[in-house]
């Protein structure tokens, strides 16, 4: 990384930081009766459950800025079995890795 990109970097970083400390403290700027709102709350739980499938698909089926199938999406996959049969989250958990350790073990799917 050249010293330019490290610059740019940092300052990516650091203006990101303060856009997220901005958007918190404005947050507590919103007066109660408007996030009491139904349609609010309702749509703050929408984009929070579509934010998280965007960022485990993200890091689950891509790498080199191309879509990878490997171990990872059979471990996601092994968690979402889980978690429809309403296992325990450390069960999951387990799963997941184990399951990945595994394949990435047996040379399959690295």
């Amino acid at each position: 990384m050249s010293p330019l990109d490290r610059t740019t970097a940092w300052i990516a970083v650091l203006a990101s930081s303060a856009l997220v400390y901005a958007t918190k403290l404005a947050g507590h700027l919103i007066p109660r009766r408007a996030l009491d709102n139904p349609r609010v709350t309702r749509t703050a739980g929408l984009v929070t459950i579509a934010l998280l499938a965007a960022l485990v698909a993200v890091q689950t089926a891509t790498g080199g800025g191309a879509v990878q199938v490997d171990a990872r999406l059979v471990a996601v996959a092994v968690a979402a079995v889980a978690l429809v049969l309403r296992a325990p989250f450390i069960v999951v958990v387990v799963l997941a890795a184990g399951s990945a350790a595994l394949l990435r073990a047996l040379g399959w799917m690295a």
